[in-house]
């Protein structure tokens, strides 16, 4: 087969295109966008911001190709990391086919909210699509309430569909609104390809989400993660050397933990995510390091590998 057949015997009428998924930290985006693909490609946690990159899911049928953008939630930032994860979201916005902009309908509106819909109005003439999520924890009394304060947010012509991302309700339904609304086109990628990221750019992130899942208090938002080392060795084994970044000797010795015993059960719980996603054998180790106040360092927001996208 070439390497290019992907291209050929579309159905008439394929769709294709670009679905920028946007909302504030924990309205439930990644959760979403994993489940459309049936697969893990974000991590998530019940912490804010866990999502800090801009990440791509291809969800390929017969007659569709969907690439979702899934961004960092858009928020009030704090230092240059916030900064790097709000300007990401951002400037997803402007070359979407279509915006998802994803919510919390078990509360009502807030001001993040309000300020992110001036923003999708003010970045796109594409079509917008609300996805009232969390339904499942929406009181059954507060449901016109709540709608109606958020289709007030969002251009009439919208669709907007009420979904539980967790529970999966409703989401076939909001898989076919968003296609519906994508241009017709051609495939941009394989059938077979589910994300752009690499398999060490996936590494990092399972181990950061074992991190954010076992501290808590000020630690997890001051961790980062670079694997440095990712080959396969003797035995179809795969090496994986990372380094879990923190702000402050103080957290470094939270994540190693007395004895190591922390930094071991971050390890422990990672490997069998990694191993998979690369469907074999890991060797994991970890180191910790202290880069002071990186998160309020633009050079080292940068070299850790959150500059946001360029528009």
């Amino acid at each position: 087969m070439d390497e290019f057949d992907w291209f050929e015997a579309l159905p008439a009428g394929h769709r294709s295109g670009f679905v920028a998924v946007i909302g504030k930290p924990n309205a439930g985006k990644s959760t979403l966008v994993n489940h459309f693909l049936g697969q893990k490609i974000a991590i998530v946690s019940p912490k804010p911001q866990t999502t800090r990159t801009r990440i791509m899911g291809i969800l390929t049928h017969t007659d569709a190709q969907a690439i979702f953008l899934d961004t960092p939630g858009i928020h009030a930032p704090l230092h240059a990391l916030g900064e790097a994860m709000v300007d990401t979201a951002i400037n997803t916005i402007p070359d979407a086919d279509v915006v998802l902009f994803v919510v919390d309908a078990s509360q009502v509106p807030g001001d993040e909210d309000r300020s992110i819909a001036r923003t999708i109005r003010n970045r796109t003439q594409h079509p917008v699509i609300l996805a009232l999520n969390k339904m499942d924890l929406l009181a059954p009394n507060r449901v016109t309430q709540h709608t109606e304060a958020y289709l007030e947010l969002v251009p009439e012509c919208a669709g907007w569909m009420l979904i539980s991302a967790t529970e999966g309700a409703n989401l076939d339904e909001l898989l076919a609104s968003i296609v519906a609304q994508l241009p017709e086109g051609p495939r941009y990628y394989p059938d077979t390809q589910i994300t752009d990221q690499t398999e060490r750019e996936i590494a990092a992130e399972l181990i950061r989400e074992q991190v954010l899942r076992l501290t808590h208090q000020e630690v997890p938002h001051a961790v980062a993660v670079t694997v440095e080392e990712f080959k396969e060795r003797e035995n179809d084994v795969v090496y994986v050397a990372a380094t879990i970044h923190v702000e402050r000797s103080s957290q470094k010795g939270i994540v190693i933990g007395k004895g190591g015993h922390m930094l071991r059960q971050i390890g422990s719980a990672a490997r069998p995510e990694i191993e998979r996603m690369v469907n074999g054998r890991v060797y994991l180790e970890l180191w910790v390091k202290v880069n002071k106040n990186w998160r309020r360092d633009t050079g080292q927001v940068a070299r850790l590998g959150y500059t946001p996208p360029d528009r």
